[in-house]
């Protein structure tokens, strides 16, 4: 496979996007990261339990 042209133009990248009806938007956004930390703090505190 080759790579035969890149697309540089904002514009020209949107268009297309609307076209083929795309978002960037994620349907669920992910957790903020201190949840993240909380639950990996949990997870690590959980594991003295089992030693």
């Amino acid at each position: 496979m080759k790579v035969i042209a890149f697309l540089t133009a904002f514009s020209v990248v949107d268009s297309i996007i609307s076209h083929l009806k795309l978002s960037f938007v994620a349907a669920k956004p992910p957790p903020p990261r201190i949840a993240h930390r909380e639950l990996l703090m949990a997870a690590e505190a959980g594991s003295e339990y089992f030693s």
